[in-house]
């Protein structure tokens, strides 16, 4: 997909880059029967307290309903289109079966209009099909990976996004997720073929505060500019060090870089081997 880039009749114009959308319906409005109202919470609990810093405002959406159990096994269905949805990162494409339901999936690369998809454990190896890992063949790239089976995809669904089938023993698959992680599935959850579409996703440039603001942003204020009594980076004469050993939040937590996962954390015995890791296990 390419990248729209403008003339630098303002600085932030300069800089600023937008998808192209190649091969996306610009003028379709979303299947009504496949929307949700999306309620805007900034950042908010129930008890109305802040607990995510720097969400607000933004532009009205509506929620697209993704199938992401792909549950209507054994039925091909049709691309009519290819959408852009402002929830994730990668584009969606509406389907339609052959009883006449509609369905959005998650668009994966090679995806057109008209390329009919299916959902079954005979199915080709082929863009956008879904099958039980068990009978994906080692070596293939995949995405939408279940964890539990009949629980719907929740890893590799991100824009550019795919998994490796590495190897498979007895009930239990080894895939590598793309942070390098080698990770073990159960064969009978399922995941679909291909690689997540919008592979431009990463090199679009924002190019000015407003347009992130549009996003349901608000801005963030560096610690090391406040003063001490509001962040423990804060206070000093100029550009002060931070003073301690290392980063902390404002609530003086360690931060960037401090390790959270649990030392002996239950799915320890799933992870085959850790993202940079020279070696197995939770080391």
């Amino acid at each position: 997909m390419s990248i729209k880039s403008f003339k630098p009749t303002t600085p932030s114009r300069r800089h600023m880059t937008v998808s192209g959308f190649d091969g996306i319906d610009k003028h379709a409005k979303p299947e009504a029967s496949l929307t949700e109202v999306l309620k805007k919470n900034a950042g908010r609990n129930s008890y109305g307290r802040i607990t995510v810093r720097h969400r607000g405002g933004g532009e009205k959406r509506k929620y697209r309903i993704i199938d992401f159990k792909r549950d209507k096994t054994d039925m091909f269905a049709t691309v009519l289109r290819l959408e852009y949805d402002p929830n994730r990162s990668a584009n969606i494409a509406l389907v339609e079966y052959t009883d006449g339901e509609k369905r959005y999936i998650i668009a994966p690369v090679g995806l057109s209009v008209g390329d009919k998809v299916v959902s079954s454990a005979a199915a080709d190896i082929k863009p956008g099909n879904c099958l039980p890992i068990a009978n994906i063949p080692v070596g293939t790239i995949i995405h939408n990976i279940e964890m539990h089976p009949g629980k719907g995809a929740q890893l590799v669904r991100s824009a550019g996004a795919y998994a490796q089938l590495m190897a498979k023993e007895g009930d239990d698959a080894q895939v590598r997720m793309p942070s390098g992680e080698v990770r073990i599935i159960r064969t009978n959850c399922t995941a679909c073929i291909g690689q997540v579409g919008n592979l431009e996703h990463e090199n679009i440039q924002i190019g000015k505060a407003g347009r992130k603001r549009h996003m349901g942003w608000r801005p963030t204020v560096r610690g090391s500019v406040m003063n001490p009594c509001d962040h423990p980076h804060g206070g000093g004469e100029g550009k002060a060090p931070i003073g301690r050993p290392g980063h902390v939040t404002p609530w003086g937590k360690p931060t960037l870089g401090y390790k959270t996962r649990k030392k002996k954390n239950a799915t320890d015995k799933f992870i085959v081997k850790r993202r940079n890791a020279k070696s197995g296990g939770n080391r």
